[in-house]
């Protein structure tokens, strides 16, 4: 038997991305988003909302480009930071030591450290409500040569990307490998 718990914006998991964007004045930011997705494989998009308080909202609009960058697990301090403290105020990247990188396909930073970033071209907007939702068309997708598999793509054991339960503020790993996709439902055909 289910319990009605209401209307919420409650999903598992949603993702612990970085966005990046320069700000008027050239000054790279960041700041943490988890509503965000893969939302179309042709051409390859990622959707991602925020709300037009957070100083990246003109950033994106302005630049017409943001990044996204994957942190790791052992990169769950510095992704939570992102969150806390408005780029209005502060270098975030002063204040984390990480490094901006300029983006190749877009006009954007990246954080060099983190090992997986979409480079993203803005290609719709639609406002919801409190948030905004920005779809970036992705342009490259650039990976650390060392959580790359055999087959040349980024290996989630290697990434180890980090999850954001929103209903109980709190980020975790991912856990262990189930079995193939695309495989395991054929004993039920």
């Amino acid at each position: 038997m289910k319990k009605s718990i209401g209307a919420k914006s409650l999903i598992f998991p949603t993702p612990t991305w970085v966005l990046c964007t320069y700000d008027e004045s050239g000054k790279p930011n960041a700041m943490t988003a988890a509503w965000a997705g893969i939302c179309c494989s042709k051409p390859p998009c990622v959707s991602v909302s925020l709300r037009q308080a957070t100083y990246s909202y003109a950033a994106v609009q302005a630049r017409k480009a943001f990044t996204l960058c994957v942190p790791s697990e052992s990169q769950v301090v510095e992704a939570d930071y992102f969150g806390l403290v408005s780029g209005r105020n502060v270098d975030k990247f002063a204040a984390t030591s990480l490094t901006a990188s300029p983006a190749l396909s877009v006009d954007a930073p990246y954080i060099e450290e983190f090992p997986l970033v979409l480079e993203c071209r803005l290609k719709e907007q639609l406002d919801l409500g409190l948030h905004t939702l920005f779809v970036g068309e992705i342009l490259d997708v650039r990976a650390d040569v060392d959580v790359l598999g055999e087959n040349g793509l980024p290996e989630i054991d290697k990434v180890k990307p980090i999850v954001y339960a929103a209903q109980m503020s709190s980020y975790h790993g991912i856990g262990a490998c189930l079995g193939p996709a695309f495989e395991l439902g054929k004993e039920r055909l």
